[in-house]
This record gives structure tokens, sequence and C-alpha cells, in this order.
């Protein structure tokens, strides 16, 4: 049975150009770009923990966001993803129907952004589905982004709406590589980030690592309409407001630039000058700080310390 799936799963991937060893080998062979480096990052999903358990998930979307959320991080670095590896650990009980629908998300995902995958591994067992990806990319020297380098005066800015993910965004994931190579291409970015966890959060890990603090002007904040719909039908977990700096699974990026290159960045999109700019909403949502923590900025210009809150995994 595996052994079927396989030369299945090779005849759909097919070969690629810059691979000298492709699907079927020990190991996949990269032809890396010229003159560039290495990006790498891996994302693991769980059923019941990143997806609804069985019967209610479809593998599609599970195939879809287990590449997508690699895309995100691979763009968080101003990176080009280039190809993936996905291992996978398949219940016994409906595995094959399960693996052939996932592969179909994974490729329909990857090949948006021209990503072949290339290799991989497959288990069964008697638990749940689970799924790992890797993603392989490459990055111009001296253009590569990182959490750790914001500046203090900053602007923060952020693409698109955040909270209420769990409507089905979390599963809809809209990597904003695009995005990453036209600001990377023409603007200064000190540092950014991916909200996964959430918003709150993960600026904490990046103001950590910069070892800065920031505010954030809470009325700037762009919420998502899935956050109003959220705490409209669960008001007892916050609302929209809250969800949108704490649900996470936005995929969104976080960046920190200077205030004279946002001013420019903003108009040239105001203007439609930007060339291949996707339309993506993008919003300045507070400023760098000087000192560590977060501030929350009210609209009326009270402050008060602003939690960090989001998903963390928890284990002993």
């Amino acid at each position: 049975m595996e052994q079927q799936f396989i030369e299945w799963l090779k005849a759909k991937v097919g070969s690629d150009s810059r691979l000298d060893v492709g699907n079927g080998d020990d190991a996949a062979v990269l032809r890396p770009p010229a003159g560039r480096r290495t990006v790498f990052c891996t994302d693991m999903l769980v059923e019941g923990v990143h997806f609804p358990p069985a019967p209610d998930y479809d593998p599609f979307a599970v195939g879809q966001k287990a590449v997508g959320v690699n895309l995100s991080d691979v763009a968080a670095m101003a990176g080009r993803p280039e190809a993936a590896v996905a291992s996978v650990t398949l219940p016994r009980q409906g595995g094959q129907q399960i693996a052939e629908r996932l592969l179909e998300g994974m490729l329909a995902m990857a090949s948006r952004f021209d990503v072949r995958l290339v290799g991989g591994d497959t288990t069964a067992w008697d638990g749940p589905l689970v799924v790992n990806v890797a993603v392989l990319g490459s990055v111009a020297p001296g253009t590569i982004w990182r959490r750790d380098a914001a500046r203090p005066g900053d602007l923060l800015l952020v693409t698109g709406g955040l909270g209420g993910s769990l409507r089905g965004r979390h599963l809809e994931v809209e990597p904003r590589v695009e995005e990453a190579r036209v600001l990377s291409s023409a603007f200064t970015i000190h540092a950014a980030i991916d909200i996964s966890d959430g918003l709150t959060l993960d600026l904490s890990r990046m103001m950590e690592a910069s070892g800065c603090g920031a505010e954030l002007m809470l009325a700037e904040i762009p919420i998502h309409a899935d956050a109003v719909e959220a705490a409209a039908d669960h008001p007892e977990h916050g609302d929209p407001l809250a969800r949108a700096l704490g649900d996470g699974e936005d995929f969104e990026l976080l960046m920190s630039m200077p205030e004279g290159q946002a001013t420019q960045l903003l108009q040239a999109i105001a203007e439609g000058r930007l060339a291949g700019w996707p339309g993506t909403p993008l919003a300045v949502i507070g400023r760098v700080l000087a000192e560590p923590g977060l501030v929350a900025v009210a609209a009326d210009g009270s402050r008060s310390t602003l939690a960090a809150k989001g998903y963390l995994h928890e284990f002993s």
C-alpha cells in the first residue's frame, strides 16, 4: 500500500529545473540560486490542536495550511520559497483517502507560490493525523529580515486584519510572500515577524529580541470582521479588540521600519505607485520604544501597561 502511494505521489509532484535530484531517491538535491542564502523553516500540525478532530476536518485544507504556515515564516524573513518536504503520520483507518486529499491541498498551496514538493515520509498508526512540512527558500545577502533589529522610533506596521481566525481563516492561510518581496525590494524594514500566536505575544517576542519596547495605538488595530462575529457569538472570550490583540493564527506580517520610510510606503500605496503591491491593507499600529515592555495607548491618549497574550503550547 505504501509503495503504491509513493509511486502515485511521484507522478503527481513531477520534476523541476531547480532540482539535480528529485523525488524517488534517498534525498532530493536542490540547486541553490546563485548568490543567495538558504532559508529553512518547519512547522508541525496535529489533529485536535491545529485543526478539528476527525471527522470534522478536510484534509485538503489541512494540506494547504501545512504548507502555508511555512511560507508565512519564509515571508517574515523576506525570503523566496523554493522547495518543500512533507512528513505525515496517517491514521490506519482511511489513511489512503486522507493522504491523497492532503497532498492535493499541499500541491495547491505550493503551486500558487512556485514551490516544488521534493520529498518526505509517510507512516501510519492508530492515532490522529500529524503533518510536518519543511520549506527551503532563498534570500539575497543583506536583505534578510530578522526579529532582533527593531530600533526606537520605528513605526510598527501590520498587514491585513486581526482576530477571530478560528472562524475559518486559520485553515485558509494567505502567506504574505508577495507583499514581503515588494517591500524588501523598495523599503527599509528593520525587523519583522509573522503573527502566528497573537499580535501582542509575537510583538513582545520581537521587542525582547531587539532589546526594545513598544506602544500600540488601540484605535488603529485593524480588527477583522471575524473577530467582531466571534465576539458577538462568545462575548465571554473577549471583545473584538481583545481578540485582535491575542487570538493568533492570523499569519499577517508585523514589521518595524523607519518613520520616513513608512510614510513613503503608505503614500505610494494610497496613490497606486507601488509596483506589484497586491492590494493588501497595511496599517500603522504603533511605535518602538527604548524602554522594555508593551504600552497600550487608548483613543483618548491615556496609557496603560499591555500584557502579552496569545497561544502557547503548555507541557511539563
